[in-house]
């Protein structure tokens, strides 16, 4: 009888790049952790101006992992991207509870700085943001719009923290929704 063979501990990597926005990134990005046989768990894409920027989680065997984050400085190079490669571990489930913030109003320094501030003072967690600004129909107004996932304590109180979080919208001119997130 043979000894079974020892499972190996999932290992996770996160991947940052930054660079001159151009066709292929994604497709060479993706094909390095395939060759390693390792898997994109999750992602953020987007350019930015003229830059692309990334961050991906990655999973893989010890081995796979070790090989794929030796391989990313010739990819970066290649593809003349700044890289960042650090290894990470999967978040301990919490009792929180997501909400999904959203945020219109007319664009101006400061804002997100302000909400987050908001959040922060009651030690609830930001998981997700992103913001951009776009012109209004008939005005051509700079507007600014904002979304992001806030991790709430389960046991907050979700009506008063409703009705503080509109309160403090309103005193700046913020047109906002705190709702339950929902699954995809």
């Amino acid at each position: 009888m043979t000894d079974p063979q020892p499972v190996q501990k999932e290992q996770l990597l996160v991947i940052s790049a930054l660079g001159t926005d151009q066709p292929g990134i994604v497709n060479e990005l993706s094909k390095v952790c395939t060759d390693f046989g390792c898997n994109i768990v999750d992602s953020r894409m987007a350019v930015l101006g003229g830059e692309f920027a990334v961050i991906m989680l990655v999973s893989g065997t010890w081995d796979a992992v070790a090989k794929l984050e030796a391989a990313v400085p010739a990819v970066a190079r290649k593809l003349d991207l700044n890289t960042l490669v650090r290894r990470t571990e999967r978040k301990p489930a919490e009792t929180r509870v997501p909400y999904n913030v959203s945020v219109v109003a007319l664009d101006h320094p400061g804002i997100v700085h302000e909400i987050s501030r908001f959040f922060a003072e009651r030690h609830i967690n930001i998981e997700a943001l992103e913001t951009s600004t776009y012109a209004a129909p008939h005005t051509g107004t700079t507007m600014f719009n904002l979304t992001m996932t806030v991790n709430v304590p389960a046991d907050a109180s979700i009506g008063r923290l409703r009705e503080e979080f509109l309160m403090f919208c309103d005193d700046l001119n913020l047109d906002a929704v705190l709702e339950p997130a929902r699954p995809y």
